[in-house]
């Protein structure tokens, strides 16, 4: 069931770009904010990478007009106006380009959204959820929000078959993975528990050595202890971690058990969260 609530309600609330009026309901949002928003917005302003990447998914781009610098994917995104940053969102840009909705993440200063709701233009904040059946309650609601219902829908069931497809061999040993999301001086992160990667693995047929943890603090003692069976980590980290102490005493690193991945596979919330979820298992057993 989608975390967000969608009232029935239709209404008169705002005119476009264009001046004609358009018909609106109430949408209440991940944070509990009623908002008014148009039935089939025209001109859409993302504040996140996670909800430009659905609208593309959703074929819905076409309602794009403003994207941030985060917003690189797919390709095709970069042809969309830039608005800059996030946690700096420069919000005169997003007012200058006359969306009739702005959709955002969790990174979004609220002095931002109060700026951006003064100057009457609806923002919605749609943000990732901690299972990976969230991945499926966002894509209905961003469907939702940009009039593509039919097609989150149909999305989400093309996505689930896929998921649906995998074979897990209850009698074979689980191998043990862990996610470098961060490493070295600064610290140990990865996934911990109470996150939708640990679904994501889980549903790999894998058990994360941080399954016990919650948040993302790792520590390096009880990763050397675990010495996990494989290392998922970012592609472009991949060559670094590998010839970093004491990483290199790692049997997954020293048997060549390393697994090299898109970032945006189990960073992002995000349909490609299904290619990681594919690959994972595939390298896995």
């Amino acid at each position: 069931m989608a975390i967000c609530l969608i009232t029935a309600v239709l209404y008169c609330c705002s005119t476009s770009v264009d001046n004609t009026v358009q018909e609106c309901y109430t949408y209440t949002d991940d944070y509990g904010a009623e908002v008014s928003v148009p039935v089939n917005p025209k001109r859409v302003v993302s504040v996140s990478p996670a909800v430009t990447e659905i609208i593309f998914a959703l074929g819905a781009d076409s309602v794009l007009v403003g994207r941030t610098d985060f917003c690189q994917y797919p390709p095709e995104a970069l042809e969309i106006e830039s608005i800059g940053g996030i946690s700096n969102l420069n919000v005169e840009k997003v007012i200058s380009l006359h969306p009739d909705l702005v959709i955002s993440g969790s990174m979004v200063p609220q002095k931002a959204v109060e700026q951006i709701n003064n100057a009457g233009v609806p923002l919605v904040c749609v943000i990732e959820k901690p299972s990976f059946e969230g991945l499926f309650s966002n894509i209905s609601a961003i469907g939702k929000l940009v009039g593509s219902s039919e097609t989150a829908e149909r999305l989400n069931d093309s996505l689930r078959g896929e998921v649906e497809n995998i074979h897990l061999d209850t009698n074979s040993t689980v191998p043990t993975v862990y996610y470098v999301v961060g490493f070295g001086k600064g610290g140990n992160f990865t996934a911990g528990g109470n996150t939708f990667i640990n679904d994501i693995l889980k549903r790999a047929g894998c058990r994360n050595i941080a399954e016990n943890i919650e948040g993302w603090e790792y520590s390096l003692e009880s990763l050397l202890m675990a010495d996990p069976d494989y290392i998922l980590i970012r592609k472009e980290d991949a060559e670094t971690f590998c010839h970093t102490d004491p990483y290199t005493k790692l049997s997954a690193v020293r048997n060549n058990k390393i697994i090299p991945l898109e970032s945006a596979y189990l960073d992002l919330q995000v349909p490609r969260n299904i290619e990681g979820l594919l690959l994972i298992h595939k390298k896995t057993h």
